[in-house]
């Protein structure tokens, strides 16, 4: 549902209602209400419709503006292993407690319980699949609360004579470009799925380069192991009932591969985090080369037989 309400061909109702109306934003929510998509029309005419990774930089910093500096060492958000971790880099700048949890938002909320039960204030979660939650009110992603907290946002920022691109743009100016390339294979046969875990496991003998680009951590939730624990145990929770691995690079990029537990299909959700300073374009060419060298030598396409979706 996710993936299909951020789709263009989702929206195209709504961009020529919006076009009628002279309006430059689209707010939308799926069905039950639990997601929300945005878009923003541009100078050229163009409608861009923003990722989940977007909109979650996008709210997290506007929730961010009402933190009093007095509460910041109180104030806490959090996002899935998957997502972007743009309020990680804001965290870390700023002084608020960041936590990554497993996809899902009952992971989310149960730990948002928690942190609330320390003292701490959750102001906002999100997962890259458009699902927000913002402030502890509901407990689940909710499209709701969110286009309320996203028509505040955007009124402020068009009352200050900016968009939400330019405010993505400053936001990447303070914490550095935090690109996204996420997509998956298709494969129905379960044997293949596990040949090619194993491939990337080598019997606990973890690859330690990808191409010509070092691997600096790897973690396992399958099997548990993260080696950059001192104790190379996993702190999140560990299932063996699928498959999740995450790499992280020397050059910044991270890559997840992962199984879905619905769907005959091979997920693999990448981010780089980039310098300030340091173009867009030249982040997102290191981004692709990675990911790239990752899908050839880690998953093989061709030797499995992996079917791209119908969309590629």
């Amino acid at each position: 549902i996710g993936a299909l309400l951020a789709g263009k061909g989702a929206l195209e109702l709504s961009f020529a209602t919006a076009e009628n109306a002279g309006a430059q934003y689209v707010l939308a929510n799926d069905p039950d209400a639990d997601r929300l998509a945005m878009a923003e029309r541009q100078e050229d005419g163009a409608w861009r419709i923003f990722t989940g990774n977007e909109i979650g930089a996008l709210l997290a910093d506007w929730q961010f503006r009402h933190v009093p500096a007095d509460e910041r060492k109180k104030t806490a958000m959090l996002c899935t292993t998957v997502s972007s971790k743009m309020i990680q880099s804001m965290a870390k700048k700023e002084g608020f407690r960041f936590e990554e949890t497993l996809t899902g938002f009952k992971w989310i909320g149960n730990r948002a319980l928690d942190l609330e039960r320390d003292g701490f204030k959750v102001v906002f979660a999100f997962e890259e699949a458009i699902g927000f939650m913002v402030g502890t009110t509901v407990l689940d992603k909710d499209g709701v609360s969110a286009a309320a907290a996203a028509t505040e946002m955007i009124t402020h920022h068009h009352a200050s004579g900016t968009t939400l691109s330019a405010m993505l743009g400053d936001i990447y100016a303070t914490y550095g470009p935090h690109l996204s390339r996420n997509h998956y294979f298709i494969c129905h046969s379960a044997e293949t799925i596990q040949e090619i875990f194993d491939g990337i496991r080598r019997n606990g003998n973890y690859p330690t380069k990808c191409g010509n680009v070092r691997i600096s951590n790897i973690r396992d939730l399958t099997t548990g192991f993260d080696s950059n624990q001192p104790d190379k145990k996993a702190v999140l929770p560990v299932s063996s009932s699928s498959h999740m691995v995450t790499f992280w690079f020397e050059n910044g990029v991270n890559l997840t591969i992962r199984t879905s537990g619905t769907e005959p299909k091979i997920k693999y959700y990448s981010e780089i985090q980039g310098t300030p300073g340091v173009s867009e374009e030249s982040t997102r060419a290191t981004l692709n080369s990675t990911v790239d060298a990752a899908i050839a030598e880690f998953l093989q396409p061709e030797k499995y037989h992996l079917q791209k979706p119908a969309s590629s």
